[in-house]
């Protein structure tokens, strides 16, 4: 419950500290850096830091909103001028599926046809949608995995698992293999 107080260094020094100070082991499988939206100093010095590393490439997340979809394409532009393959783009909070009764409500409408347009238009993988699902919350509330058995079962086990996961849940797995076919 206690603050911790960042007026210095800048964050993407801390990001960089934290990097750097971290015991990564041999091989690392994934590294995930959660960046604010545009093109700021942090993706500089991120990109940067990681430029000597065999970056796979990045992930972008956006929402339906003309607003979000506008800092995507500076960000997708950005990762170009870097030399950062962009292995895609998610659709995050592309409606809210109502658990009760299946029907999805889109919250936040595409005005200008959403990520998957824009994805198209230029011209980078459109990795899938993700829809608002209570059980995510519920599942990091309570410190359980949202995608259960995602490590630890066969291809043909997960396959059965699928069918009783939440709409939400088949959204986010079928974005992790979307991921997972754009790597080597």
């Amino acid at each position: 419950d206690q603050a911790v107080p960042q007026g210095s260094p800048p964050p993407p020094l801390l990001q960089l500290i934290s990097l750097q100070d971290v015991s990564w082991g041999d091989e690392l499988d994934y590294l995930i850096v959660d960046c604010p939206p545009g093109t700021s100093d942090e993706h500089l010095s991120v990109s940067q830091y990681l430029a000597s590393s065999k970056v796979d490439g990045a992930v972008i997340v956006t929402t339906p909103q003309e607003l979000s979809l506008l800092d995507v394409r500076k960000e997708i532009n950005f990762c170009r001028k870097v030399n950062l393959p962009v292995l895609g783009v998610v659709e995050n909070m592309s409606g809210f599926v109502c658990r009760k009764c299946g029907v999805e409500s889109l919250i936040f409408p595409p005005t200008t046809g959403g990520a998957q347009a824009m994805a198209n238009e230029m011209n980078v993988s459109f990795l899938g949608s993700l829809p608002l699902d209570p059980e995510l919350m519920r599942c990091c509330e309570e410190g359980k995995p949202y995608l259960p058995g995602l490590h630890t079962h066969t291809p043909e086990e997960l396959e059965e698992e699928m069918a009783k996961l939440s709409k939400g849940q088949q959204a986010l797995q079928a974005i992790v293999d979307a991921i997972r076919q754009q790597l080597p």
